[in-house]
C-alpha cells in the first residue's frame, strides 16, 4: 500500500498572524521544493460529532479580490466533488449556479474600483 504525506508550514509574526505558508508532499518529485502559498483551507469531515472541522490560513499579502475567487473556485471544487461522489446534478448545477452568480458580482466590483 502506497503511502504519502502532506505536510504544510506556517510562519508567524508576533500577533500570531501567518507571514508565509507552504506544502509539501512526500509523492512531489524527489527535491522539489515547497510551494509557497498565499491560503490553504482544510475542511476535515468528523464522522462521530457529525461535523466539519476546518482551518483557513492566509497571509497578509493575500489581496481581497484573490480571496474572493479563492473562496469561489473552492466552492466550485466541492460541487465537482459532490456530483463525483453522490452523482447529485441538482446539487452540483446549484452551486454552480452560485459560483456564477458570485463571479459575477466580483467581476462588477473589480470594474467599479
Amino acid at each position: 500500500m502506497k503511502k504519502s504525506e502532506i505536510t504544510f508550514s506556517i510562519t508567524l509574526d508576533h500577533n500570531n498572524i501567518p507571514e508565509t505558508l507552504s506544502w509539501q508532499a512526500t509523492d512531489s518529485p524527489e527535491g522539489a521544493a515547497p510551494q509557497q502559498v498565499r491560503t490553504v483551507a482544510i475542511s476535515i469531515w468528523d464522522h462521530l460529532s457529525q461535523g466539519t472541522m476546518k482551518i483557513d490560513l492566509w497571509t497578509k499579502e493575500m489581496e481581497v479580490p484573490d480571496m474572493k475567487r479563492f473562496v469561489i473556485d473552492s466552492i466550485g471544487g466541492l460541487g465537482e466533488s459532490l456530483k463525483t461522489a453522490t452523482g447529485d446534478q441538482l446539487m452540483h448545477q446549484q452551486i454552480m449556479a452560485l459560483c456564477d452568480s458570485l463571479m459575477d458580482h466580483v467581476k462588477k466590483e473589480g470594474k467599479s474600483a
